[in-house]
């Protein structure tokens, strides 16, 4: 096996012997999620226990695909280099048409950013950085083997009942993060469900090892020679792994096909010979699908315990990360009393609108990939068929809109029009290079205000920070303006703009950003 799964070790928590003191917040869930809403609050200096009901990391690839946010974001959290090195970078995308490649695109056309457009590395080295990571760190408890069989609300907390090999024992908290997954414990125990769309479409996923020359390229065929009539995609991995998706159909039986037996004809089809080694195989059906709130009182969802989406577009730990993003800097706000509790709001409104928007892409993905007879298979034909002669077909060919940080609506911030359209309110502060560095690591974890070109006196409490003129800071943050003032909030997004302002504006938009008076 390329990856050698070892068990993290199982500690008798103290709650075995005694009472436990009351903890700022407890996680349920060790995947990419919860550990890295731990080390995220950790950075704001919030304490949490994560609890988990197993002790090794996920078995199989699964998320593979990491965007260049989801980059930005866990490198914030101190392991971004780390999956960078490790994985293969790619940002050119392939798109077939039975033998013919019909277009391609780049994700990442202009250079003078810290992390390229997607990084492939199996969740499994994901996992484990972030575990490693978390076990550094002095503000995070993990505790494997411990399963949460209980859960109870009240006015300002919550308590859990948890069981461990050793015996049972209970926490409480006051807020409880259900980083739990798509079959998340929590949301049964507490009578959710979700809502959406459920896809007749049935994907075998087959991550295989072998030598090969494959470029580090997104390749996807519609209706290629060797799966007539379905669609398959192939990704390349480290370890020599490539991970292949096949389209099987509604009526395929997901036991039959995931046997070695039937899986390996199909997969020798597709890199035209037998050596290779079978090294994970799952079959799933696309799910669009979503929790009416993410908030409910102290106990939060976060990642697929809130959402889940067909994997075609990187849309799910990517769009998982963007939760933890919203939500750490608001929570820590909150516990540390600098923030009424209504600011958690924001996490919930931003979050479902970013849920809606991977759910809305998806579903059309999904349509596009397995139209129903009639119209909408006549669409896609067409499509398919003109986008190899004619440019204005290609962005209609859908084989999975690729992950991007969704624009938060933010009607009421204060924006200037004049200034790029790339960093407008709502959106992700562009990166751009600074010196021997890049400013994505001069931001975020706290509230930063970008001063181009101008000085404004009487910040006092505010911290600052003045950009050099470079060309990519004018062309990503100026435009043809000759200054500008931009508010970031903590997790990176542009808060507020000006071409001018002063500091009573600006702390008002800071005082607005946290919920607190001016």
């Amino acid at each position: 096996m390329p990856y050698d799964y070892q068990p993290f070790p199982y500690v008798p928590p103290p709650g075995l012997q005694g009472p436990e003191p009351r903890h700022p917040v407890v996680i349920v869930g060790a995947g990419p999620i919860g550990l890295a809403a731990a080390l995220d609050l950790a950075g704001h200096g919030i304490a949490s226990v994560v609890l988990d009901d197993n002790n090794v990391v996920s078995v199989g690839s699964r998320a593979i695909c990491w965007s260049k946010r989801s980059l930005e974001i866990l490198d914030r959290l101190g392991v971004g280099a780390r999956i960078a090195a490790k994985g293969v970078t790619w940002k050119i995308g392939r798109t077939f048409h039975g033998e013919e490649e019909i277009f391609n695109f780049d994700l990442l056309p202009e250079d003078g950013h810290k992390m390229p457009a997607f990084v492939n590395l199996q969740q499994y080295y994901v996992e484990q950085f972030l575990v490693e990571e978390c076990r550094a760190n002095d503000l995070v408890d993990l505790r494997f083997k411990n399963t949460v069989t209980g859960l109870g609300q009240t006015e300002d907390g919550v308590q859990v009942e948890i069981d461990t090999p050793d015996g049972s024992y209970a926490l409480v908290a006051d807020y409880l993060l259900a980083c739990d997954g798509a079959k998340s414990p929590i949301r049964g125990m507490m009578g959710l469900d979700f809502e959406g769309e459920l896809f007749e479409e049935r994907f075998l996923i087959a991550d295989i090892e072998m030598t090969a020359d494959f470029p580090s390229e997104r390749w996807f065929w519609f209706e290629p020679p060797f799966h007539a009539g379905q669609s398959a995609l192939l990704h390349k991995q480290p370890d020599n792994i490539y991970r292949i998706d096949l389209q099987l159909g509604w009526d395929a039986d997901p036991e039959a096909e995931r046997q070695p037996e039937v899986v390996i004809p199909r997969i020798e089809r597709v890199v035209g010979h037998a050596d290779f080694r079978l090294d994970w195989v799952s079959v799933y059906t696309f799910q669009c699908r979503r929790l009416a709130r993410f908030v409910h009182d102290r106990v939060i969802f976060v990642g697929d315990s809130a959402h889940v989406v067909s994997p075609f577009g990187a849309r799910g730990g990517n769009g998982g990360l963007q939760d933890v993003d919203a939500l750490g800097w608001r929570l820590a706000a909150v516990l540390k009393g600098d923030s009424p509790a209504e600011l958690l709001e924001g996490y919930d409104r931003e979050r479902t609108f970013g849920a809606d928007e991977n759910i809305r892409n998806s579903a059309r993905t999904t349509r596009f990939m397995t139209p129903r007879a009639g119209a909408e298979r006549l669409f896609r034909d067409q499509v398919l068929a003109l986008a190899g002669k004619v440019a204005f077909a290609r962005p209609l060919v859908n084989s999975g809109r690729l992950s991007r940080p969704c624009i938060y609506p933010m009607p009421d911030a204060p924006d200037a029009p004049t200034l790029p359209v790339g960093a407008c309110p709502g959106s992700v502060a562009p990166d751009a290079p600074m010196g021997n560095g890049w400013l994505m690591d001069r931001l975020g974890g706290k509230v930063t205000l970008l001063l181009i070109n101008t000085d404004i006196a009487d910040l006092d409490g505010i911290d600052s920070l003045h950009l050099p003129g470079t060309p990519e800071v004018r062309a990503r943050y100026l435009g043809d303006a000759e200054s500008a003032v931009y508010l970031i909030r903590p997790d990176q997004i542009v808060a507020a703009r000006w071409t001018a302002a002063d500091a009573n504006a600006i702390r008002a938009e800071v005082s607005k950003l946290l919920g607190t008076r001016a």
